[in-house]
């Protein structure tokens, strides 16, 4: 039988946009539409998160990013511990289950105890919200990458990676949408149930993976052990729980090079974007009198990054990486900003700002980030989920502190905004070298097949 026979038409619109086989067609639609609404559920909050962040003065702001990095700690702990016992297809119902119901008790607490503007109670629980948030939506992301890398092949991820990434971009657009539309309608407290049902939603797609369907990685190339692969695919249907210690997540970061690269190299891309992000509020604030103005500009530059990150998605991601590698993925980035920096270093224009925002933000949603979730199905399925977790949210997390208070204390002893850039360039080339020293690395660990524990052949 044809395998357009085996796909039917579903497959074979799929093939105008990406290379995918007839058998792993509902993989790619599952977890499409999981990004989606996980995303989805994720961005009708933002706003709200954000609303508390604009009212906050910086050195609030500054005590928010505290807060949220020390509650990220904890919440790694947690997470960990439910993947020790817990297991890995059923995580995400379990974790995800766990934020709405936070999310209803903050509903509950906002109906009780948020009614007056501005009052003591009030203030004390956007901060709280504010906080949490940070942590949820770091985690949500994560955790369906660590789902795809435990379900995909590192062959399979480079093609359809860069897919499945514009369910959750289309999610987004999706969820910010929603809010803007159902605010004055709902009011902002009921959004926390719409997020909630968006969230089970995701749920209900995730249990619809198929963890043994043909075309799909069963057993994962990075399983617990060497035995005969019949015997750790029945473990996976069993739903063998990870085991291991709630602190695997960090030590065995900290043990193996592999991942320890990973994690500088996302700590770099954050500290980066912390740069970036206080270089462009002052541009535009400088450059824009006043708040219409400087809205009608940040959200163009929004639009920009979303159209310009759902076509190289659509049509360029997965052949990106499987023409060029994943050297030339990794190094995108790196390079876009030593250029970017080094424009700002000649020019603090707000033209320079517009141009190096977009090319970073949409090349980090449609390139980087399909690239370094594809270095993670190399590694063993606990640091999938454990590792893979606690780099991508308390080191996430920690590079955002560091790129913050390194900025502020800049700014303090009166360096300039051009100097200021030019600092970060000799950042961003040492950020290169490692995103080339992971392609390598992750090429020569998916050539030898399954890797040891700590995540190195």
């Amino acid at each position: 039988m044809k395998p357009e026979a085996d796909g039917g038409a579903l497959y074979r619109l799929l093939r105008r946009a990406i290379d995918v086989r007839a058998d792993e067609v509902r993989a790619v639609v599952v977890s499409f539409v999981y990004f989606y609404f996980a995303l989805g559920s994720w961005f009708v909050l933002r706003p709200m998160r954000d609303t508390v962040a604009a009212s906050s003065g910086a050195t609030q702001l500054s005590w928010l990013w505290v807060g949220t990095l020390s509650t990220m700690l904890v919440a790694n702990a947690a997470f960990s511990a439910l993947a020790v016992r817990v297991a890995p297809r059923k995580i995400v119902p379990y974790a995800y289950h766990g934020i709405a119901i936070s999310l209803v008790v903050f509903y509950g607490a906002f109906r009780a105890f948020g009614t007056v503007e501005g009052s003591t109670a009030d203030i004390w629980l956007g901060r709280a919200f504010y906080i949490w948030t940070s942590v949820f939506n770091l985690f949500v992301a994560s955790l369906f990458w660590s789902f795809m890398a435990d379900g995909f092949r590192s062959d399979q991820a480079r093609r359809l990676f860069g897919f499945i990434g514009v369910g959750g971009t289309l999610g987004s657009i999706t969820g910010s949408a929603a809010t803007a539309e159902l605010t004055s309608w709902l009011g902002p407290a009921n959004l926390l149930l719409v997020s909630c049902i968006l969230l089970e939603i995701a749920v209900l797609a995730a249990m619809r993976f198929p963890h043994n369907a043909s075309g799909v990685a069963s057993p994962p190339v990075g399983d617990l052990d060497a035995r005969p692969a019949v015997a750790r695919a029945n473990d996976t249907l069993r739903g063998t729980a990870l085991g291991g210690s709630v602190w695997a997540g960090f030590s065995h970061t900290v043990k193996s090079p592999y991942l320890f690269g990973v994690a500088i190299f996302l700590m770099l891309f954050t500290f980066g974007s912390s740069f970036l992000y206080f270089e462009q509020s002052a541009i535009v604030g400088q450059t824009f009198p006043d708040r219409t103005s400087r809205t009608v500009a940040l959200a163009q530059i929004e639009l920009a990054v979303q159209v310009l990150t759902v076509l190289v998605q659509v049509f360029f991601t997965g052949r990106i990486i499987r023409w060029f590698g994943m050297g030339v993925a990794l190094a995108f980035l790196p390079v876009v900003s030593m250029i970017g920096f080094g424009a700002l270093g000649i020019t603090s224009s707000y033209a320079a700002i517009a141009a190096f925002v977009i090319a970073r933000r949409a090349g980090n949603f449609a390139l980087t980030n399909p690239a370094m979730e594809v270095l993670f199905t190399v590694v063993p399925r606990e640091d999938k989920y454990k590792a893979k977790s606690f780099i991508e949210t308390f080191v996430y997390r920690m590079g955002d502190q560091a790129g913050a208070w390194t900025f502020a204390g800049l700014a303090a002893v009166g360096v300039s905004l051009t100097t200021t850039a030019w600092i970060a360039v000799p950042i961003s080339l040492t950020w290169l070298g490692v995103a080339l020293w992971l392609a390598r690395r992750h090429n020569e660990l998916a050539r030898a097949g399954t890797p040891r524990a700590d995540g190195d052949a």
